[in-house]
């Protein structure tokens, strides 16, 4: 994923919510948002920390990646939050939310202009036990065809089955498994051109860079094997541009395990929250994975298995 500069932001639905402790700053806590305006709805991410009455704000926006938000301030009941501020060409992008019924609403504006609304629920903590045991793994890609998948637009589809592959031969639509899943491992194999730039996202909401672009190069937190702007790679690994690598993922509600070429790179991390791109952000929701398809040519998948717990 390639970052981007996003307007507005959004929080999902969810089961069972993490409620603030008695005493705590009610805002405190990881926030699944849903913007809802005129021309659309979509999901954000929200990450609120009081630390002494000094607030740590995190926020995801619909693309890019998450960043730190500076500047939040309680006013009575509401929080203030400038989510893009103002420029020599623009107005500030500001929102103020309360919290009603436990969950988070407000109204985002552009300067005086209102231009839309938010509703946030308390993201789940995922935390599970890992399975005693594994299933086989199965296939998800036949090697044939596109049986099993389908792209996120499909006037823009790109992709195509060619001598065993799953080929991206232009940008274009991202392509997603109908079958969706909640805990499981994942295995695919990956040859991204020099200067390529793409991901996997699992469950659709957690983004693992596949990439190698120059302007990332030194940039862990959105390079190769990272989980976008949330995770960095332990282990340093040469470049193959152009060359077959493996991934092996396991992912355990928010937990999750990259092991790329035989090296653990992220070893049961927790991710925070969804991904700049996420498809949604019902994260207590099983999901699809969705290969990006919107930046690079020539990108190649092959081998794409997945295990999941025996009950």
């Amino acid at each position: 994923m390639k970052q981007l500069c996003v307007v507005a932001v959004s929080v999902v639905t969810f089961l069972v919510p993490a409620v603030a402790a008695k005493g705590e700053n009610p805002f405190s806590g990881r926030w699944d948002i849903t913007v809802t305006t005129p021309a659309a709805s979509y999901p954000n991410w929200l990450e609120v920390i009081d630390k002494s009455g000094t607030l740590e704000v995190r926020y995801q926006p619909r693309g890019g990646s998450v960043r730190a938000l500076t500047g939040a301030r309680l006013e009575g009941a509401n929080l203030t939050l400038t989510v893009s501020p103002a420029t020599d060409a623009n107005p500030a992008i500001t929102w103020v939310v309360s919290i009603k019924n436990h969950q988070l609403v407000g109204t985002i504006t552009r300067g005086t202009e209102v231009r839309g609304q938010l509703i946030g629920v308390r993201a789940p903590d995922l935390k599970r036990k890992p399975p005693k045991a594994w299933m086989d793994p199965r296939p998800l890609f036949n090697g044939k065809d596109l049986t099993g998948w389908e792209p996120g637009d499909l006037a823009n589809n790109h992709w195509a089955a060619r001598n065993g592959e799953l080929v991206n031969e232009q940008p274009g639509s991202n392509l997603r498994s109908k079958q969706k899943f909640d805990d499981f491992k994942l295995h695919f194999e990956v040859n991204c051109p020099d200067g390529g730039n793409t991901g996997v996202y699992l469950r659709g909401r957690y983004q693992i860079q596949i990439e190698y672009s120059a302007a990332l190069a030194e940039d862990k937190l959105h390079g190769m094997g990272s989980v976008y702007g949330y995770l960095a790679p332990t282990v340093d690994l040469p470049r193959k541009p152009g060359e077959w690598e493996t991934f092996d993922v396991t992912l355990v509600g928010r937990y999750v395990t990259i092991v790329r070429n035989g090296s653990t790179i992220i070893d049961n991390q927790e991710i925070p929250g969804i991904t700049g791109g996420a498809i949604d952000n019902n994260e207590a929701a099983p999901g699809a994975f969705n290969l990006q398809g919107n930046h690079t040519a020539g990108v190649r998948f092959r081998n794409i298995t997945v295990s999941l717990p025996k009950t």
